[in-house]
């Protein structure tokens, strides 16, 4: 008989029928473990599941392992229901570093939050915001005129940015890439820049006369 180090597995899925039909035929093959005592947890769904799975069960310190029934899936594996215990004891690691934001506010307000997908900062007048843009202490941008910017990790480059026409990441790749937003630009919606940079630390700051 083969042991596997995944005995107590927990499923959870998408509210799409897709998933939810794979959840039951999972559950009824394997049972379903309640997740504060599942040694993996096994999401059925899209990219989106995937990140929502990830932000949810951050503290628990066990793998996460996707099966797509979704839509990219670019973060999940191939659905199948046969083998599963094996192919969860072959599966390859990814570790996925977090996305820290530090913000302060105008009213000298200070706050954290952990990003797995992207960090967004929007303007909320009427004006364009501009803004300068400094990586690891050095000005990467002096200064740009948008609606706002979006910074993408690689595991979050499925989703928004891919949306705003900007590329997939590789997971593993210590890379960001930020989509400066127009909500109104011809052709779209977003302007075409795109820039890719390995830091870890990443600084905004308002420019003189910007509201």
């Amino acid at each position: 008989m083969t042991s596997t180090r995944f005995s107590r597995i927990h499923f959870t899925a998408s509210p799409v029928p897709e998933a939810q039909n794979a959840l039951n035929e999972l559950t009824e093959r394997f049972g379903n473990a309640p997740v504060e005592n599942a040694d993996v947890i096994v999401t059925l769904g899209g990219d989106g599941c995937m990140l929502q799975t990830l932000h949810e069960n951050m503290d628990r310190k066990i793998p996460i392992y996707g099966m797509n029934r979704g839509s990219v899936g670019f973060l999940m594996n191939e659905y199948s229901v046969d083998n599963l215990s094996e192919r969860l004891d072959k599966a390859e690691t990814a570790i996925i570093h977090p996305l820290r934001m530090n913000a302060t506010t105008a009213d000298n307000r200070s706050h954290e939050a952990l990003a797995i997908n992207e960090v967004s900062l929007l303007r909320e007048t009427r004006q364009a915001a501009k803004i300068r843009i400094i990586v690891d202490d050095r000005e990467r941008m002096s200064e740009l005129i948008c609606d706002g910017i979006l910074i993408s990790t690689p595991a979050g480059s499925t989703a928004y940015n891919l949306s705003a026409h900007g590329p997939i990441c590789p997971s593993m790749r210590p890379c960001w890439r930020s989509r400066r937003s127009a909500r109104f630009a011809r052709g779209g919606g977003v302007a075409p820049y795109c820039l890719g940079v390995p830091g870890c630390a990443l600084k905004f700051s308002k420019r003189k006369n910007a509201r």
